[in-house]
């Protein structure tokens, strides 16, 4: 029955269906040079979809809906919430890209993935899950391949999909072993099965094996993290920007939701293996970033890095944990969209991606070379900035649950991330270009890139000072598991 509990649960979904709609209509009928509307369109359509959920949409108790395919609760919907603001974000930065930002289906495909990913926050089950998974995945594999005409995007597009598909087909096997085994796809059934002693220890341990393969990929945690910085590299600047923070932040979710609610029986085995994963994922991501020029790589990197700080709270298996992992998430989102954008407002003046190419901006521009100081020492967990709380609620998690080497671990990672991001800002701030002519090279920000930025960096600032609300919505969202 279509009760107004179920239609709640959906709501988001709807709104951004009804919004890609109003996007072919609409978009036929604009002249070539008034198409780059579309990401207004877009924006303000996702802008509006937040407001009218977060009005009439919230979830009360933790409740099934649609036969039980889906969870309408705190966890999934704050994952929707960031999800839309890291598309309409993503969306303005699209809008003066020079080959993608006219294109209508370029912001179709954005929207599809975002609905992927909201039902990726809420699945119940395996079948809507790995429907979700594919929904978010597939619209991401088309936008980074999105320019035709450029060898590396067309390159970045057929790598993306290959390893996708990979780890698709991997997470699928296990997903069909799950339901041979214990003849649910229900993840909130599946707990009393292995409670029940109804899964064999080795197969479970085969299980978790494939998941972490599968779901790994999506977090780009090491050792399915190869692909990361050639697709970061050759996507469209605006897309890899969204792959590293939203659709890391989807899988995530999908992680927190099923190992926290389907394996928590065996826990000490999924803890230890992630735990291991976590130190290996921020090691070699902060080491290879190091002998980085290109600075699409050296985020691609990061984010590995930042993948295995948040693995911290997953492996600490507490409402601390997870809730420390929704508030990492957060902070992430608004600090490495704020990072690309400023690549993305970089390269499409000078068309330069290099680290040393970024000397002398902050004469150049210095609204942007304090944006970019605020981004990469967030990046580096460096007070005020939104980074560091969101570092001090995971490690605090990971100590809580006796991960202290882990912790130890993290730190010393953040340390030698410490070194490429002042690497980056020195650049910035105390290099000049070869002419020393900076007046005579500026590099003008244009209208939707001053209103995402703007707002991406006092999302950084706020989540990294006034951090009371934001952790006690991710500890209600975190509650829900428990």
């Amino acid at each position: 029955m279509f009760t107004s509990t179920v239609f709640a649960s959906i709501l988001p979904e709807i709104l951004i269906l009804v919004l890609g709609i109003i996007l072919l209509i609409v978009e036929p009928f604009w002249k070539t040079e008034q198409r780059r509307n579309v990401g207004w369109l877009t924006a303000g359509g996702l802008f509006v979809a937040m407001i009218v959920s977060l009005l009439i949409g919230q979830p009360g108790e933790p409740t099934a809906v649609l036969g039980g395919m889906i969870r309408f609760d705190w966890l999934g919907f704050f994952f929707k919430m960031l999800f839309m603001f890291a598309g309409a974000a993503t969306a303005l930065l699209l809008m003066d890209h020079d080959k993608a930002g006219q294109r209508g289906e370029a912001y179709l495909m954005l929207l599809a993935s975002i609905i992927g990913m909201n039902l990726m926050a809420v699945s119940a089950d395996l079948v809507m899950l790995y429907l979700a998974i594919e929904t978010a995945s597939i619209p991401l594999y088309i936008l980074s391949g999105f320019l035709l005409s450029d060898d590396r995007s067309t390159e970045a597009g057929f790598k993306y999909l290959l390893f996708g598909t990979l780890a698709s087909t991997v997470l699928l096997y296990g997903f069909s072993l799950i339901f041979g085994f214990s003849g649910t796809t229900n993840i909130y059934k599946l707990s009393e099965m292995l409670a029940a002693g109804q899964l064999p220890l080795y197969v479970s341990f085969g299980l978790i094996g494939l998941l972490v393969v599968g779901l790994g990929f999506k977090i780009a945690a090491v050792p399915v993290h190869f692909w990361a910085p050639d697709v970061y590299q050759g996507a469209p600047t605006p897309v890899a920007g969204f792959l590293s923070t939203a659709s890391k932040a989807a899988g995530f979710a999908v992680i927190i939701r099923l190992f926290f609610v389907a394996l928590p029986d065996i826990a000490s085995s999924w803890t230890t293996i992630l735990a291991v994963l976590a130190a290996v994922t921020m090691t070699a991501g902060n080491l290879l970033a190091i002998s980085q020029t290109n600075i699409k790589r050296l985020l691609a990197y990061s984010s590995i890095g930042h993948a295995g700080y948040a693995l911290i709270g997953v492996v600490a298996f507490s409402q601390l944990g997870a809730a420390s992992v929704v508030f990492y998430l957060a902070a992430y989102i608004a600090t490495n969209l704020l990072a690309f954008g400023l690549v993305m407002a970089f390269s499409r003046v000078t068309g330069l991606e290099d680290i040393t190419d970024y000397a002398g901006l902050s004469r150049r521009n210095p609204l942007m070379g304090l944006m970019m100081l605020a981004a990469f020492l967030s990046l580096a967990g460096m007070p005020p900035f939104g980074g560091f709380v969101a570092k001090v609620f995971v490690f605090a998690a990971g100590v809580q649950a006796n991960y202290t080497w882990l912790v130890v671990v993290g730190i010393l990672n953040s340390i030698i991330g410490v070194y490429y991001y002042l690497n980056v800002l020195k650049y910035v701030y105390l290099y000049r270009m070869p002419n020393e002519d900076e007046e005579n090279h500026p590099i003008p920000l244009t209208r939707p890139y001053t209103i995402a930025l703007v707002v991406l960096v006092v999302g950084v600032i706020l989540v990294g000072t006034v951090f009371a609300p934001w952790f006690s919505w991710s500890d209600a969202a975190a509650l829900n598991l428990f």
